[in-house]
């Protein structure tokens, strides 16, 4: 991560430590899986759940004379990926390999990329409740995922899974302009959304499609850059919020008594509530990167990009201005319903040709506030958007009132059925 100063100091998000005022630095390498059915530089299948070693052919078990071939879907959806963070796209990358060893990593080596990555800067925007905050993003680079080290399966032995040997992952890298747990949560937040929205990755971080390294340093306001942690694979967006509150206070005790913080790699105890040490901080020359000879540059024209551009969907910042531009809704309403692309488009079809704040206030207040009280997932809602909208027009019409619409909301939850019909019958 290079470090760069981005951002002016802002008093309200400092914290009182014994001594006075710390500011917190957070930087964030994501690590996103790429929607594809094979893997980076093989076909071997990307299924979630299989049988532990299902999943893997000879170039992912690293044997002998097995040569990688790029997927060109997992190209196309690094390039859709950039274009989403308004990024500057590379025409020619190099993939390297970055030496290390670890059983699950059967090559000895990841191929990864380091000084010539797939995508340059580009920028998040985040709509914190009393400010706008951009975030950059320093780069976004393709690399081959290792496999897994299984250690609870039996008490003498370690087993390895390399189900996830060489499936594609996208590391996003974000500069450190990140200033405190809330921001770190939004970040994570907005750019799962940009991701599903584009479809180039499901976000799911229980299943590990999703993960993120934490950098987290603390500093006296106004001062340069601190001593930098880096808490590795938090999988959960809560995780990654009590992480940088736990760390950010352990590195601010430790320098109000006096002392300094070692450059090093954590873990987040979920369980505990706090971070631990894993090993020291390795920097890019202990990785030994150099290109790797078993593939070419990578290179595409413009034009590829260009066609890439053309398809793209309606990102979440686009759609929130259209929301409250056109339709009149507030910044707040917009936020919810696009938050997630299956809600915004639910949503779109409630409100077409009707009352879009009225459509909004229902959709958000007692469609969401059930399907949350319930336990229920947006796609196994028993009020479909037809039958929501029947109920919109109804209340506009005059036809029912308010309380009456909200016991016909109950009659079309539990039993269905046509609103209007439900009405007339009744």
């Amino acid at each position: 991560m290079t470090l760069v100063e981005a951002r002016t100091p802002d008093p309200k998000k400092f914290i009182k430590g014994a001594t006075g005022d710390w500011e917190i630095v957070i930087g964030m390498e994501v690590h996103a899986q790429v929607t594809s059915q094979s893997k980076l530089f093989s076909g071997a299948s990307t299924e979630f759940g299989n049988d532990p070693n299902d999943n893997v052919s000879l170039v992912d078990a690293a044997m002998p004379g097995m040569l990688p071939v790029i997927n060109e879907e997992c190209v196309r959806q690094a390039i859709r990926t950039g274009l989403g963070l308004k990024a500057e796209i590379n025409l020619k990358s190099v993939f390297d390999r970055k030496n290390y060893f670890y059983p699950d990593l059967p090559q000895g080596y990841q191929i990864s990329q380091f000084k010539q990555p797939i995508v340059g800067e580009g920028i998040i925007y985040l709509d914190m409740p009393e400010e706008r905050v951009e975030i950059g993003v320093e780069r976004l680079h393709l690399e081959q995922d290792a496999g897994k080290s299984l250690h609870d399966q039996h008490p003498s032995m370690s087993f390895v899974d390399l189900n996830r040997s060489g499936v594609a992952l996208m590391e996003i890298v974000s500069k450190p302009d990140i200033r405190s747990s809330d921001e770190a949560r939004a970040y994570l937040t907005k750019l799962r959304t940009i991701l599903r929205y584009l479809g180039t990755c499901d976000g799911n971080m229980d299943q590990g499609s999703m993960r993120a390294d934490v950098n987290v340093s603390v500093r006296r306001p106004g001062e340069g850059f601190g001593t930098r942690c880096e808490i590795k694979n938090v999988n959960s967006i809560r995780f990654v919020g009590q992480a940088i509150e736990y760390e950010a206070r352990r590195q601010m005790a430790i320098l109000e008594d006096g002392g300094t913080i070692d450059q090093e790699t954590r873990l987040f105890d979920a369980a505990k509530g706090e971070t631990r040490s894993m090993r020291s901080k390795e920097e890019a020359h202990d990785y030994r990167y150099f290109p790797d000879p078993d593939l070419l540059p990578l290179e595409f024209t413009q034009a590829f990009v260009d066609d890439l551009a053309k398809d793209l969907p309606e990102l979440p910042d686009e759609k929130k201005a259209r929301f409250v531009q056109d339709w009149g809704l507030t910044p707040y309403d917009a936020d919810v319903l696009v938050s997630e692309k299956v809600s915004a488009d639910f949503f779109e079809e409630v409100a077409n040709g009707r009352d879009a704040k009225l459509a909004a206030n229902w959709v958000i207040n007692e469609l969401f506030g059930r399907l949350n009280k319930e336990g229920l997932e947006l796609g196994t809602s028993p009020v479909s958007a037809a039958q929501l909208g029947g109920i919109v027009d109804l209340i506009k019409a005059g036809t029912i009132s308010g309380k009456i619409a909200k016991d016909l909301f109950e009659i079309v939850w539990t039993e269905g059925g046509d609103p209007a019909q439900i009405v007339e019958d009744r």
